[in-house]
């Protein structure tokens, strides 16, 4: 699998360019989002947390949280403990910023940490979540291998990614909407330009579908199943341990 990076002139690694991407967008990031989605990823987030709800989890780790939007949808689980795990400090400073004005420090605890080096106990988590944020790993099978450990047997883990529509006229839709539009959009609204031509170009490149069933069954999850969204713009797997 390709490596795409944000920032081709540097030289740092893809973990550290992806904190850096995030950091110098953060504050951009939650507005531009809901214009670049049509504001569909809100519908995304809560099928995530239907899913999630089904196993009653006492307490769940959402990876790559962000400025934690998924982790405050989560709330709705009724989980006692709902634990946010991203490597940039400018996604959670908003984050924290959103979780103090709802009240909910008692259950939202956001954590500035690195996902293929996770600070847990093994077996630890009822229920793990990554959404858009599985394709920003540095060493994908690290990251999930990683994600394996500290879930629970039985543990639900779920990704939300995009993937592209296999089907025409929605994969040629598609294509042409995040290689013409979607980088005009981020340079207007964002001042880091590069951004948003990675998250571009990083979609276009990762597996989805069945390559996708198949990394996650390779590292050692079972149940395995993927559930494409908005005519496969995006994709909701599912699996257990």
């Amino acid at each position: 699998m390709s490596k795409v990076k944000p920032y081709k002139d540097s030289d740092l690694g893809k973990k550290e360019q992806v904190a850096k991407m995030f950091d110098n967008i953060s504050g951009d990031y939650d507005g531009l989002n809901r214009v670049i989605s049509f504001g569909i990823d809100i519908s995304w987030r809560k099928k995530v947390v239907a899913i999630v709800s089904e196993k009653n989890p006492e307490n769940i780790l959402d990876i790559a949280t962000g400025t934690g939007d998924l982790a405050i949808n989560l709330t709705e689980t009724n989980a006692k403990t709902i634990i946010g795990l991203d490597i940039s400090s400018g996604m959670l400073e908003i984050g924290k910023q959103k979780i103090r004005k709802k009240g909910l420090e008692n259950t939202v605890e956001l954590v500035l940490g690195d996902s293929e080096n996770m600070p847990f106990e093994d077996n630890y988590f009822d229920a793990i979540t990554v959404a858009f944020g599985i394709r920003n790993f540095e060493t994908l099978e690290k990251g999930l291998a990683e994600i394996y450990r500290v879930l629970k047997p039985s543990g639900t883990f779920v990704i939300l990614e995009t993937s592209i529509p296999t089907k025409t006229p929605y994969k040629q839709g598609y294509n042409f909407y995040t290689k013409n539009i979607l980088p005009i959009i981020g340079k207007v609204f964002s001042k880091d330009k590069s951004a948003y031509k990675y998250l571009c170009e990083s979609a276009s490149v990762f597996p989805y579908g069945e390559a996708m069933n198949n990394i996650l069954r390779k590292i050692g999850f079972i149940n395995v199943n993927d559930l494409p969204q908005t005519f496969g713009v995006a994709t909701i797997y599912t699996s257990s341990k």
